[in-house]
């Protein structure tokens, strides 16, 4: 569980860390194969996932540091900035889940250490030309992107729950326990991979 923080920023980058850690957990033990495959309804993977939670902090993290001013405007056409953005849900053949991972970890911390100096009442322009981005107002603050980006990682951690259940059963606890190397309980019991008999 996140500690507890001392004042709103401390409490803010504890959620948020705790969030981006799910990532980790998630992925444990997993091959670079089964982090590629898309074992459920969705057609999302769990590399994919971990892929996407380092972009979309990436964007964020821009618009943090940028703030109260845009960040620098991307000029490439149109297609070539929503073919990266759909590339970003998904994991290549050339690509591997250590990889992926470093570059999450990197992005991790780039984005706490934003967050750690911001300052959170600055404000954040909106791009009105983003449909899915609110018309009404111009800007939001540091702190409601902080909270953005930890409801952001949480629903897609909570997507990559279910795709690690579907691809081999693991659940969070046993994962965490197994990633984080907690002492075993009657309860608790670290994740190991299965052995085929």
């Amino acid at each position: 569980m996140p500690p507890p923080g001392a004042d709103q920023r401390q409490t803010l980058v504890h959620f948020l860390a705790f969030q981006q850690n799910a990532f980790f957990s998630v992925a444990y033990g997993l091959t670079d194969e089964q982090a590629r495959s898309t074992p459920s309804v969705s057609t999302l993977s769990i590399g994919g996932l971990v892929k996407h939670a380092a972009g979309v902090q990436k964007g964020w993290t821009e618009r943090i540091v940028a703030a109260p001013h845009f960040p620098p405007k991307d000029d490439r056409p149109m297609d070539e900035i929503m073919a990266e953005y759909a590339d970003q849900y998904v994991m290549r053949d050339d690509e591997t889940l250590v990889g992926l991972l470093d570059t999450l970890r990197a992005q991790n911390e780039l984005t706490l250490q934003a967050l750690r100096e911001a300052d959170l009442s600055a404000p954040v322009p909106i791009p009105h030309e983003v449909p899915w981005f609110p018309h009404d107002i111009d800007h939001w603050d540091v702190r409601w992107v902080a909270l953005h980006l930890i409801e952001e990682l949480s629903r897609h951690a909570g997507h990559a729950d279910i795709i690690r259940e579907s691809i081999d059963g693991a659940t969070m606890y046993e994962l965490m326990a197994a990633n984080e190397e907690w002492p075993e309980t009657d309860f608790v019991k670290r994740w190991r991979p299965t052995v085929a008999s």
